[in-house]
């Protein structure tokens, strides 16, 4: 059974940090990007970060640019979502998800949008309070 299980939100004050991880199981996901998403209450999910299979290109939302760090340890088939400087508005159900097959495989592009991904986590909570 494959599975993406994040771990790490929490509730954290303004201007704080958290670190989000992804593990995956059932699949080897080294080979492929991999990326961070989320959800705010009565909002559409949206795009956060994006890293490729090699870790050496990576792409961010306007909106956590400068803030969030995506990175990969692809030894251990996790990604990673550092937080920094976290805002109210940051708070929202965050999702890891992975691409799949020959069209991915190995490439430095780096997928965007939620159709592009093939498997997804169950998500974890950040809140951040003002």
């Amino acid at each position: 059974q494959v599975q993406l299980v994040e771990s790490g939100g929490g509730l954290v004050q303004a201007g704080g940090s958290l670190r989000l991880s992804c593990a995956g199981s059932g699949r080897t996901f080294s080979s492929y990007a991999m990326g961070w998403f989320r959800q705010a209450p009565g909002k559409e999910r949206e795009f956060v970060a994006a890293i490729s299979w090699s870790g050496g290109s990576t792409y961010y939302a306007d909106s956590v640019k400068g803030r969030f760090t995506i990175s990969r340890d692809n030894a251990k088939n996790t990604v990673y979502l550092q937080m920094n400087s976290l805002k109210p508005e940051d708070t929202a159900v965050y999702y890891c998800a992975a691409t799949y097959g020959s069209s991915w495989l190995r490439t430095e592009n780096l997928p965007r949008h939620e159709y592009e991904y093939d498997y997804w986590g169950q998500g974890t909570q950040v809140t951040v309070s003002s």
